[in-house]
């Protein structure tokens, strides 16, 4: 252990007092390992990130009682009701608070419940009301009279949109509902197949890291080799020389963690300004697991120590200098092979997720051992697929034979710098199989026609005037083309009879006549005309004609089965009314049941209606939209706007996709940085032969190819075999979720993503190798 210790802090200060020489190694290594440890750090804060996120969500929403019964009303309770609007493609959500007594329980962010016609909003919604450059946006809340601002603890993100509106006038019958104190936890669990998605991401994103971290410790291994052959000049054995070594790593590995941590601090603080996808976060909450962060700072040096003593088995450092010309042993395969058949062989044996048994039939550590060991195997097959493909290169023109010899000698070099884009490849191609093969199951075909309207505006109030008002205002509205809007309610039988113990119900629906043409096929119509309309159902028509009885009543008032003693509105369905065949509306929904014109029943007998129109735009009024939704909320606050979609994204889908997105342009950048890195610290090594070569006559343009040349064939023997590992593991994915790949070419844009970024930093590149060219390359001390 003395030995380990005195060789280990001779290392070290031989990388602290070596020289410009050793300075420039050790700050090529400090770079590399910092910014790796400042992306294992920022993974490690996620878990506590979503944590407190998740906290300050849960502290902030109502809490309702596991019977679903009000509280009686008290000094401390609140009548609340959600809310939210969009502007721009962001959504704002808020709440409306009315206050039944003198001390009411208060959401976390507020002193008090903000007064009638008071609004308390988030420091991101002050700025963008207060930003001139959103007119439309400051009118849609006009209305209310700015009074606070809502402290952090009530807010997810820094750049959230909330807020909170007083109210005097709230009811249950707009959604209102009362409650005692905040604090209610709706989080949904995670869906099982998600969760495998969730585990694989982590692991293709952090193991390119890894990786990395791993080659930059062997930066300058060359130059540090002849320093050390000195060494066993005046003495020492081999043994020690490699502890040296060894040491010498040790002290960059340590410098690029406590690099790394200053980089993870100053990087968090960008988090709660700058918003990726809709992403952000205090950078309070950016605070990394403590297990995580010891294992970060033990594995790293421990690693650097380890790949530099594996990495100086195959190199005789001798007092005389460094032996590597001789016959080189070929790596062999057998071993490389192990690692990922060994990781497609616990995926295999883990067996098929069930998404009934929830998250317990998610085997984590399989998924994430199988994987990891999948993609490390890959970056172990490179080096000997280099050697073998570069072995077989003869002639050809003098840049490719200059960059067919350099790898032929140290392909080893070349497969390192591009082992990390070859384990990223790889693992999108797996994790973008997976998500073809689920994409069905969370985008969801709504039905919904964009070509007829694109808003849906819908009020819980029947209301004829309301429903009259909002065609009306939406007809006047800049941008809009057509409006169509009903009042919906359910009736049912009267007399008492029921079906299979159901009292017969179905719907009744009113609106104009132009109205009624969108939602079935009614012929010719006027005010007071009456329908029955069918979907195509034999069973439904048939459930439908028991209520909807030409020249029989129909009960417009509560629904006897939910209240006991109450009182039947009769309404007699006119004995000419016509059954007509249904035609969706532009929401994707076919409506059955009794269709009726404003002249024909009286709307204000309805029990418990809702209004409901649809908006079709203009498109060349770019702000229609937003029109359209500053009169609903003049019309009432509590009117839903909704945009029609063809099709509807599971948010816990999207918000992964996102997740995956951010992590894997934050992981992209780092390998191009390292690849820069690598690129720079070979062609410092190699200074002195490229000026060399430039004094004796070869051409600047030669050099240059050789250099692309010498960077594209590892790369596309690195992409290559990125398609076939991460094609092997998308299909084992794909079966453990039991789907089947939908998605065979989607290691197309993501070569090309990888083949274009590697382009990019062999053209970084070019500007050092012109100045590494220049004769004074061969000056020497």
């Amino acid at each position: 252990m003395s030995s380990w210790t005195r060789d280990l802090g001779m290392g070290i200060r031989f990388a602290a007092g070596g020289g410009r020489e050793g300075w420039i190694r050790t700050i090529l290594t400090a770079v590399g390992v910092g910014l790796g440890v400042a992306l294992l750090l920022g993974a490690a804060s996620v878990p506590q990130l979503l944590q407190n996120r998740d906290d300050r969500s849960t502290a902030r929403t109502p809490y309702a009682t596991v019977d679903d019964k009000a509280p009686q009303a008290s000094d401390t309770t609140v009548m609340v009701r959600d809310t939210s609007t969009v502007f721009g493609g962001r959504t704002a959500v808020g709440m409306f608070l009315k206050a039944d007594g003198d001390h009411p329980a208060l959401p976390p962010g507020l002193d008090k419940i903000p007064g009638p016609g008071e609004i308390v909003v988030s420091p991101a919604l002050r700025d963008l009301l207060n930003d001139s450059a959103n007119p439309l946006f400051k009118e849609r809340f006009s209305e209310y009279r700015q009074t606070g601002t809502i402290g952090d603890a009530g807010l997810m993100s820094p750049l959230e949109l909330y807020y909170y509106v007083g109210t005097d006038t709230l009811t249950s019958a707009e959604g209102g509902h009362r409650v005692a104190r905040f604090g209610q936890d709706n989080s949904l669990p995670l869906d099982p197949f998600l969760m495998a998605l969730v585990v694989l991401i982590c692991v293709v994103l952090l193991t390119p890291v890894a990786i990395f971290i791993g080659t930059a410790v062997r930066f300058g291994g060359d130059r540090r080799d002849r320093r050390l052959a000195a060494l066993r000049l005046v003495g020492a054995s081999a043994r020690s020389v490699r502890r040296i070594a060894a040491g010498e790593a040790l002290f960059g590995a340590l410098l690029g963690l406590a690099a790394g941590a200053v980089l993870f601090l100053l990087l968090r603080e960008l988090v709660g300004v700058v918003d990726l996808t809709n992403v952000s976060a205090y950078p309070s909450d950016m605070v990394p697991t403590p297990g995580l962060v010891a294992l970060v700072a033990v594995a790293v040096p421990v690693s650097a120590v380890v790949v530099t003593l594996i990495s100086l088995r195959s190199v005789a450092i001798e007092p005389l200098g460094v032996v590597r010309g001789g016959k080189q042993r070929k790596r062999r395969l057998w071993w490389r092979l192990l690692l990922p058949l060994a990781g497609i062989a616990i995926l295999l044996l883990s067996g098929r997720i069930d998404a009934d048994m929830g998250n317990e039939a998610v085997n984590v550590t399989a998924i994430a051992v199988g994987s990891a060991l999948s993609l490390i195997g890959l970056s172990a097959l490179l080096p000997w697929l280099v050697e073998a493909a570069v072995g077989r290169l003869r002639g050809g023109p003098v840049p490719w034979q200059l960059a067919v010899r350099r790898l032929q000698l140290t392909s080893g070099t070349a497969s390192r710098a591009v082992s990390g884009i070859t384990v990223a490849v790889a693992g999108a191609v797996a994790l973008q199989m997976m998500f073809a093969s689920m994409h069905d199951d969370f985008n969801k075909v709504t039905g919904q026609d964009p070509t007829r309207a694109e808003l849906t505006v819908r009020s819980m109030t029947g209301s004829g005037p309301l429903a009259q008002q909002m065609i009306d205002d939406f007809a006047r509205t800049e941008g809009v083309t057509k409006v169509i809007g009903t009042v919906q309610a359910y009736v049912t039988r009267p007399g008492g009879k029921k079906v299979n113990d159901m009292t017969p119900t179905t719907e009744l629906n009113i609106g104009t006549c132009a109205t009624l043409r969108e939602l079935a096929k009614i012929g010719s119509c006027k005010d007071g005309d009456t329908f029955v309309s069918h979907t195509g159902s034999r069973e439904q028509n048939d459930w439908v004609d028991t209520t909807a009885r030409p020249g029989k009543p129909v009960n417009v008032g509560p629904d006897p089965d939910f209240n006991k003693g109450a009182k039947p509105v009769l309404w007699t369905l006119p004995k000419d009314s016509r059954t007509v065949q249904a035609r969706p509306n532009p929401s994707g929904t076919k409506f059955d049941g009794i269709f009726a014109t404003p002249g024909a029943v009286d709307i204000k007998k309805l029990d418990d209606a809702s209004t409901t129109s649809w908006v079709k735009l203009d498109p060349r009024a770019p702000d229609a939209e937003e029109h359209v939704r500053n009169a609903a909320a003049h019309i009432s606050p509590f009117l839903g706007v909704d945009s029609l979609q063809a099709v509807d994204r599971d948010k816990q889908y999207a918000s992964i996709a996102r997740g995956l997105q951010i992590g894997a342009s934050v992981t992209m950048a780092l390998i191009a940085a390292s690849m820069l890195v690598s690129l720079l610290e070979q062609l410092r090594e190699r200074k002195r032969l490229l000026a060399a070569l430039t004094a004796f006559g070869t051409r600047r343009s030669s050099m240059a190819w050789s250099l692309l040349w010498q960077t594209a064939i590892p790369v596309a023997l690195g992409l290559a075999l990125a398609i076939v590992g991460g094609l092997g593991l998308g299909v084992v994915m794909t079966r453990m979720i039991d789907k089947s790949v939908t998605d065979w070419w989607s290691f197309v844009p993501l070569t090309g993503a990888g083949a274009a970024m590697v382009a990019a930093v062999t053209l970084l590149s070019l500007p050092p190798l012109r100045r590494m060219m220049r004769p004074d390359g061969l000056r020497t001390e």
